[in-house]
Order: structure tokens, then sequence, then C-alpha cells
């Protein structure tokens, strides 16, 4: 059974319902167990737990928000040894564009070392239903997507 970890921070709720979403997508991949922590909540072990990951954050001043941050700071170093090479998809809600968040996000967890296997769903303003649909496809193809071992 694949494993899906989905770390993610939301203040204003925008972010939290285009995880929802996803998480509502993967769950219907049942050969794929789900976690699904805020970005404060989960560690090291999460990672190590899982197959894949999502993540979400907003943009905040142009970048990803700083629980996002904080979660990559306290797992960065301690991952190097486990050589992690998982599959990982991003979210983001914007008020701006979203590329500064996803450049930095990517850039970090290339290091870890991470492989995207999702295009980025970037929610521009206010969430609408097309973002939510995008969110839970999302979420299915990264689970349905773990569970073949195509990533």
């Amino acid at each position: 059974m694949a494993k899906l970890l989905i770390v993610y921070h939301s203040q204003t709720g925008n972010t939290e319902q285009l995880i929802l979403a996803a998480h509502r997508g993967a769950a219907k991949e049942s050969d794929c167990e789900l976690r699904l922590k805020r970005a404060f909540d989960a560690d090291l072990a999460d990672l190590l737990w899982c197959d894949g990951v999502l993540f979400g954050s907003p943009e905040n001043f142009g970048y990803m928000c700083g629980a996002i941050k904080d979660f990559f700071d306290r797992t960065f170093y301690p991952a190097e040894p486990y050589e992690l090479n998982l599959p990982y998809g991003l979210l983001v809600s914007a008020g701006n564009d979203g590329s500064g968040a996803i450049r930095e996000m990517d850039r970090i967890l290339c290091g870890y070392p991470m492989k995207k296997a999702l295009p980025d769903l970037i929610a521009k303003g206010e969430i609408q239903q097309a973002h939510l649909q995008q969110a839970e496809e999302n979420g299915e193809a990264f689970a349905t997507g773990l569970c073949m071992g195509i990533f």
C-alpha cells in the first residue's frame, strides 16, 4: 500500500480548501494510505513514513508561508542521510502570481532530494470551484501514480 503525506499551512482557509479537495481526490484511491498534517505538526518521521508528499502553502510576500519554511528548516538536514528521493506536488493559494512560492519550494525540495511529479496548482485570488476541482484531480492522480509505482 502506498503512503501519501499531505503537509500544509493555512491562515485564511484558502489553502486548506485546496488541500482538503486534494485529500478527497487522493482518498478515491483505496490502495493509498493518507496522512494529513499541518506544517507545524509534521516532522522527519512523517517524511520517512511516506512514499510521496503534497505540499500546500499560501503565498506570503511572494514567498512560501513561514510554517512550510519552518517544516523545511526542521527536516532538511536531518533528512539528508536518507536521500529521500520522494515525488512531490505543490498547491499554492496566491494573491499575486504564486511563482515566487513555487520557485523557492522547488529549490529547497531539490536538495532533499525530491522530484516533482505533478504540475503546480496555483489558485490566484479567491478560491473558485475550478481550483477545487483541479486540486481534487491532482490528489487523485498523485495517489494513483504512487500506487502504480510510476513516480
